[in-house]
């Protein structure tokens, strides 16, 4: 999978301002010697090592898949989701745009449905 280092390097600067980091801060953090490797992370000239990725997504509290912008989920350890939550998100993904609509209508659907029952239920 290609990585876009564009929106690698907007998470990383995203997340720097977050922590009020500076550049040259930010890289003393990670044992770098200069700024000038952050703000090519930054301007997305190049990429950083597996080793930088784990110790960013350590500092600022978030998956290296948030980090590398393969996911909007920024810490998936706050989520609390059971098998079947899991193996449905994971086909989901699996499917084009639309059948994705048409799986949220059904779901919607079943979920209005649900309620209508719960709500006749409650009034006899």
């Amino acid at each position: 999978m290609e990585i876009d280092k564009i929106i690698v390097g907007n998470r990383i600067k995203t997340l720097r301002k977050e922590l009020n980091l500076t550049q040259e801060e930010l890289a003393l953090k990670l044992g770098l010697k200069g700024k000038s490797s952050i703000a090519n992370y930054e301007k997305g000239s190049i990429c950083p090592s597996d080793d930088i990725k784990l110790q960013m997504s350590k500092l600022f509290n978030c998956s290296i898949d948030y980090l590398m912008g393969n996911s909007n989920i920024r810490n998936s350890s706050k989520i609390n989701m059971d098998n079947l939550d899991i193996a449905f998100a994971s086909g989901i993904k699996g499917l084009n745009k639309e059948n994705q609509e048409i799986a949220k209508n059904i779901i919607e659907g079943l979920l209005a449905k649900q309620k209508n029952e719960e709500n006749k239920k409650g009034e006899i």
